[in-house]
């Protein structure tokens, strides 16, 4: 078994560390995307105010709302990330010839291919996800707490059948190019730094937060609005694509309407992928020892130094 396996798994943990540790600003960073409404009493007017507010009314648990389909969300949006792009950097390589980094063009070939398919494998877990974050679209507000993402899920298919659950998901595939980019600028980082010096857990926490900083500030107006397109809209307020979501939110709150929730999201972003870059690299060595253990690959044999 190649190493694929155990990238994914890696990854998969990795993303789960990040998630746990960063939700809080996942949760305020979605509520404050989704609301149109600023002049409301109840609107959240920045990331603290947010913060403050959600704890007033909802308890520690509303930082919290949605966590477990968050976590299953992110292991298998890695998981499949994390497979893909070793699958199609390893055909690479090969055809390049043992020891040559990929150059810029085919990290993002990889990271195209591979974003496609987590988008299309995952995207009615994060519909899904938003819906119990932002607790719009819930049957049911006031029964939002106790809603989880199995009756949410079922809620969508009954009500808006499969199409619900893959609301937005233009936008996603659009948004494939975060994680290009975000891969991309992190891969040329990480061989311009191997070329100096073997790189530490620090770096690869450096790097991780570099590069999703540069991803997120370049594609956070399509996160807005596929986060709003997910969520439950009727009448004018739905967006019938995404150019008709451009249109109408700056329409109605100016361009400052596309970056709505920004600075928790970058803070977020920044920290989640710093802390997945480090996890999964220290996860991958464990990962492929597990696959060991169970005889899923064979152990890697180092020649012997000449003498």
């Amino acid at each position: 078994m190649s190493d694929n396996v155990a990238h994914a798994l890696s990854g998969a943990g990795g993303g789960i560390v990040s998630m746990a540790l960063t939700y809080p600003l996942v949760s305020i960073s979605s509520r404050l995307q989704v609301q149109k409404n600023d002049a409301s009493k109840d609107a959240y007017k920045n990331t603290l105010d947010a913060f403050v507010k959600i704890l007033a009314k909802e308890g520690p648990k509303g930082l919290y709302s949605g966590l477990s389909s968050g976590i299953f969300g992110i292991a298998i949006t890695n998981g499949v990330y994390y497979y893909c792009y070793e699958a199609v950097k390893a055909i690479f390589e090969k055809a390049k010839g043992k020891g040559k980094p990929m150059s810029t063009g085919e990290s993002m070939l990889s990271g195209a291919i591979a974003g496609c398919a987590v988008v299309m494998a995952t995207h009615p877990i994060w519909t899904v996800n938003t819906r119990l974050t932002v607790k719009k679209g819930v049957e049911g507000d006031e029964k939002a707490p106790q809603a989880n993402a199995f009756s949410v899920g079922a809620q969508i298919l009954k009500t808006e059948g499969i199409a619900g659950l893959y609301a937005g998901v233009r936008a996603a595939l659009v948004l494939v190019i975060n994680p290009i980019i975000q891969y991309t600028v992190f891969e040329q980082v990480k061989n311009k730094v191997s070329k100096h010096k073997t790189p530490g857990n620090l770096d690869f926490f450096l790097m991780g937060a570099l590069s999703k900083l540069c991803a997120t500030a370049i594609t956070y107006p399509y996160i807005v609005i596929k986060s709003r397109m997910q969520v439950s809209q009727q009448g004018d307020e739905k967006y019938s694509s995404i150019l008709d979501g451009f249109k109408k939110i700056i329409a109605s709150e100016g361009v400052t309407g596309l970056y709505k929730g920004i600075s928790s999201k970058i803070v977020q972003s920044v920290l989640s992928a710093a802390f997945l870059f480090l996890a999964k690299e220290v996860l991958f060595d464990w990962s492929v020892w597990v696959l060991v253990l169970l005889g899923a690959r064979k152990a890697r044999i180092t020649a012997p130094a000449k003498a």
